[in-house]
């Protein structure tokens, strides 16, 4: 079976406010990429990957009018693929859903969200992801709430086999400084950006931990908005959220496993994947970044999984379809990450 995870960039702009489609000339919310040929690239993509399940990030605004799942749909129908239904769970308010488009030959799913609710006293489980998480983040003595703008999304799995897996799929936090007016403020705003993000790197490994000590297979996936030696403010705090929701301190039965990550985490001299790829009009370049992960139990390790970035230039089966390639670099900023396993 082939599990994807995939940040589509601004999924929802290239649908009208009735969940139709713009194939039309007119610019997406991509620079310089129109909405016909954003929608052109991410059929060639979502076709050449050919997966069974695709965690799509930034998924299409979920409304009364436009629904998330419809709109999938739709997609997966103009351009003939095989994953034709889509899952999602929690909204949200940012129109950057997370949603699930599977093939139903392949897997059945069902949102299955864990955890305590808000007010129910419970203090030996994670509260559940729509809810509110307390954590004291300033090392005060006082606890800070923290909430998700974009719950996880957690799912019941069932392959065609019989197998039985969980998946969570994530959009953790930027810690970008978006609005600061002055260098003081940017970095003010980046340490308390990254204060939230490792509380909700923490709520998560939580789960994860519930997960495997009850013996769960699980994946976790999607884009984390971190990665080892990302930022200079990771010294500050010591871990990234990656290392955190990996379980990187704990006991090797209590921990996720990811190929990539474990590459990052290497010698700094090593090789290091990458996942996506912006350009900074300062510096008048782009830059790359290990954003995407697909984490597993390790009880899944014994399942030959094999990882796979598709990224345009690092991955020679890309870079070597012309037509594939550039696909990539006009459908979103982020290159899908596959893992093909035994389920």
């Amino acid at each position: 079976m082939r599990i994807a995870t995939y940040n589509v960039e601004w999924f929802t702009s290239l649908f009208d406010r009735n969940g139709r489609l713009l194939e039309d000339g007119r610019w997406s919310s991509r620079y310089n990429v129109t909405r016909a040929d954003q929608l052109g690239a991410l059929g060639i993509v979502f076709t050449a990957i050919d997966a069974d399940a695709v965690m799509v990030v930034e998924a299409p605004d979920d409304s009364g009018r436009h629904p998330t799942v419809t709109q999938l749909e739709t997609f997966a129908t103009r351009y003939g693929l095989r994953t034709r239904k889509a899952l999602i769970g929690f909204e949200n308010e940012t129109q950057q859903e997370i949603a699930l488009l599977y093939d139903p030959d392949k897997l059945s799913v069902e949102h299955d969200p864990k955890g305590a609710s808000d007010g129910d006293g419970a203090t030996d489980i994670a509260p559940r992801f729509d809810g509110h998480y307390r954590i004291d983040l300033n090392v005060d003595g006082q606890p800070d709430t923290i909430a998700f703008s974009k719950p996880p999304l957690e799912i019941a799995a069932r392959s065609s086999a019989g197998t039985a897996f969980r998946m969570i799929g994530v959009h953790m936090k930027s810690k970008a400084p978006h609005g600061a007016m002055s260098e003081e403020q940017a970095r003010r705003i980046s340490i308390e950006n990254r204060r939230k993000h490792l509380a909700q790197s923490v709520w998560l490994r939580q789960r994860v931990a519930e997960h495997l000590a009850a013996g769960d297979s699980l994946l976790v996936m999607g884009d984390f908005n971190d990665g080892p030696g990302l930022d200079e403010f990771e010294k500050l705090f010591g871990r990234s959220g990656v290392e955190i929701v990996l379980g990187w301190d704990d006991p090797e039965a209590m921990r996720l496993y990811d190929e990539n990550a474990r590459m990052a985490l290497g010698p700094r001299n090593s090789t290091v994947p990458f996942s996506a790829r912006f350009y900074l009009d300062e510096h008048s370049r782009y830059f790359n970044a290990l954003l995407d992960y697909i984490m597993i139990s390790q009880d899944l390790m014994a399942r030959g999984p094999k990882w796979r970035i598709w990224h345009p230039f690092d991955d020679p089966g890309c870079y070597k379809v012309p037509e594939l390639r550039e696909a990539l670099l006009t459908a979103s900023d982020h290159f899908p990450v596959t893992i093909d396993i035994d389920l």
